[in-house]
């Protein structure tokens, strides 16, 4: 190999390995999080997901809905898991009982998002840490509030 083809290599090698880095760093990005359900969180949010599991009325919300479906069209019924499971609707969110059953119920990431760059990293700004009342006004909104007559409780319970 001549002496210029190296030189040339070693300076494209040079000016593109800066780019790939920063596509690599771009592959956790918003859009790679999957889901992975609550049981993942409990190994270090054990106080949380205890009283979440103990207190909240959200880990039989699948349930819920499941007996009333007799009654319901098939769109009434897929709205219903808008807001009665963790990430229907989303990319990696319930889809079934059979192919997601972790996320049959409405569980942490169904506040805090998909867990799984939390889940490897630790770190608190893979996951949504600010959950606010504007969060929970997407299920517990004043139309739905008005029709199944309940009251919405922020933090559900677990926090």
């Amino acid at each position: 190999m001549s002496r210029s083809v190296l030189m040339s290599l070693v300076a494209c090698a040079v000016l593109v390995a800066p780019i790939a880095w920063g596509q690599a760093g771009q592959a956790k990005s918003e859009t790679q999080k999957t889901y992975v359900g609550s049981e993942k969180c409990q190994s270090c949010h054990e106080k949380e997901y205890d009283r979440f599991r103990k207190y909240s009325r959200k880990t039989q919300s699948f349930d819920h809905i499941a007996l009333m479906k007799k009654g319901l069209t098939e769109e009434e019924y897929r709205n219903c898991m808008e807001c009665h499971t963790t990430g229907f609707g989303k990319p990696g969110g319930f889809s079934s009982e059979k192919e997601t059953p972790l996320l049959k119920e409405v569980g942490c990431e169904a506040c805090h998002g998909p867990g799984s760059l939390h889940v490897e990293s630790s770190d608190r700004k893979d996951i949504k840490n600010d959950v606010s009342e504007q969060d929970c006004a997407v299920c517990h909104n004043k139309e739905r509030v008005e029709a199944f007559r309940f009251k919405p409780l922020i933090y559900g319970g677990a926090h």
